[in-house]
């Protein structure tokens, strides 16, 4: 039991302080053009680096998901929203895994 309460102490330490540290150090607006810029892009930043590896083993085939993937790219560089991006690169997994069977 006393492992087990240490261990909650120590993860509700780990997920508060980083919450709480900028926010006790930032307490000024923060007026650089480049470190708002940076923050801006962070949650992005750290979304993509989440999924993307995921992206080439969610299939159980490399190269379904990798063609799902290009087709994604591709529609969402041509600035398609979410919802067709999404379905056109389900209906490509879809279809290159019936090729292929």
């Amino acid at each position: 039991m006393d492992r087990a309460f240490i261990a909650v102490i120590l993860m509700a330490l780990v997920t508060y302080l980083p919450r709480a540290i900028p926010v006790s150090i930032f307490r000024k607006e923060i007026k650089s053009i480049y470190i708002k810029s940076f923050l801006n892009y962070v949650p992005y930043a750290v979304l993509g680096a989440l999924t993307f590896p995921e992206i080439f083993y969610s299939t159980g085939n490399p190269f379904t998901a990798i063609s799902g993937t290009l087709v994604a790219l591709f529609l969402a560089y041509k600035e398609k929203s979410l919802v067709i991006v999404a379905i056109a690169a389900i209906l490509t997994v879809y279809l290159t895994g019936l090729i292929l069977i």
